[in-house]
């Protein structure tokens, strides 16, 4: 049973559901109603401003029937009707994370024990099957990592890759960039150097956050894929060294990029990035783009290139890397802003290929959900 009653004189209502109480602000209710005179009926988007909600308004009347909440503000005399289910599930009369650091119920941390956990997928089943799509960009939510097989061995294969979830982000390599050992190389990924784990392109503002690495060849010995958590990482440095932790996250590295010509990239961003409420929402970590940094005190120098030591340590810890050697007509996507990639070294026989380019997590996310509102409707 729900019962309503009305607080702070009409500031606020008190909603008893099931036992639990949440409160609810007069304005926050006001202008997140879904009446017809308030959000356009196609696409939900509002059609008032705050300034059209009088500042004092309260509610001087409200009750409950079923599922249905209805609600009288003054001074306009508006009757509205609320959903109770959708006010339960966007509480926010909730107890207040204390500790940085935290991540969202979605966000699965992860280390080498879960090799045999990570999101993969056929590349035709996704292409065909919707739901085998949601479960596998799912499973690329929660993990920030995902592999395909099975798909094309052909140039441009990638491009579809990303047309299962969003659009290919352009950068100054192209649409495009192939992953093989070049004479003169722009970038050291274009050679046969192993690569310490790191996000690509943290010298731009914002970084392309989806990152796609699929491979046409690869018959040469090494060059093996590894994949690290960097929200595990950083909850571990946390664990460790707290005041490592904040400091990586408190003040900013510096990055650039200038290695084509009439290209001079740069950023200013912490290591660590957390959101003001202290959610952990991203790791920009890549010492071949670290530029000098320059936003620390002196006081605080020595200690902040300790945690940035020990934070390099962990994420070459083999306990946090998945490693796997991609084959002709797989790849795997990352999201750019948590997990980290690296390769092994590889010889110079045999080959090897592999074609990249850059998303973005918000067309993987939209993709996502739609995916599962059609999937529930259907299924109702």
């Amino acid at each position: 049973m729900t019962t309503v009653k009305i607080i702070e004189d009409g500031a606020a209502i008190a909603l008893d559901m099931a036992g639990v109480t949440s409160r609810y602000h007069a304005i926050w209710l006001r202008d997140n109603a879904w009446d017809e005179g308030t959000r356009a009926s196609g696409n939900g988007q509002r059609l008032i401003a705050l300034s059209d909600i009088p500042e004092g308004i309260a509610i001087q009347g409200a009750e409950v029937a079923g599922d249905t909440l209805t609600l009288t503000f003054a001074p306009t005399g508006e009757r509205i009707d609320y959903d109770l289910n959708w006010l339960l599930a966007h509480c926010y009369d909730l107890p207040q994370m204390s500790e940085k650091g935290w991540v969202s119920d979605e966000t699965i941390v992860w280390d080498a024990a879960m090799r045999d956990h990570i999101p993969q997928a056929d590349f035709n089943q996704v292409k065909t099957d919707n739901e085998a799509l949601a479960a596998w960009l799912d499973g690329v939510v929660q993990f920030g990592f995902g592999k395909l097989s099975g798909g094309p061995v052909q140039e441009g294969a990638l491009f579809e890759v990303a047309d299962l979830f969003g659009y290919v982000r352009e950068t100054n390599y192209g649409r495009h960039f192939e992953v093989r050992t070049e004479v003169n190389p722009s970038n050291l990924a274009f050679t046969g150097l192993g690569l310490q784990a790191h996000t690509d392109n943290p010298y731009r503002d914002p970084v392309p956050t989806v990152q796609i690495l699929y491979c046409l060849e690869n018959s040469a010995e090494g060059g093996e894929n590894m994949v690290v958590d960097g929200f595990a990482c950083a909850q571990r440095l946390q664990r460790e060294d707290p005041r490592g932790f904040h400091l990586l996250s408190s003040y900013c590295a510096r990055f650039e990029f200038a290695g084509s010509e009439g290209v001079c990239l740069r950023s200013r961003r912490p290591m660590i990035e957390l959101a003001p409420d202290g959610a952990l929402v991203g790791v920009r970590f890549n010492n071949r783009s670290a530029a000098a940094i320059t936003d620390v005190p002196y006081a605080d120098m020595a200690a902040y290139y300790a945690a940035y030591r020990r934070l390099g340590q962990i994420i070459d810890d083999p306990d946090m890397e998945i490693t796997f050697k991609l084959e002709p007509g797989e790849c795997f996507v990352v999201d750019n802003t948590r997990v980290l990639h690296a390769r092994k070294g590889y010889s110079g026989s045999g080959s090897r290929w592999l074609q990249g380019c850059y998303a973005d997590m918000d067309g993987l996310r939209s993709t996502h959900a739609a995916l599962v509102q059609e999937i529930v409707k259907a299924a109702e």
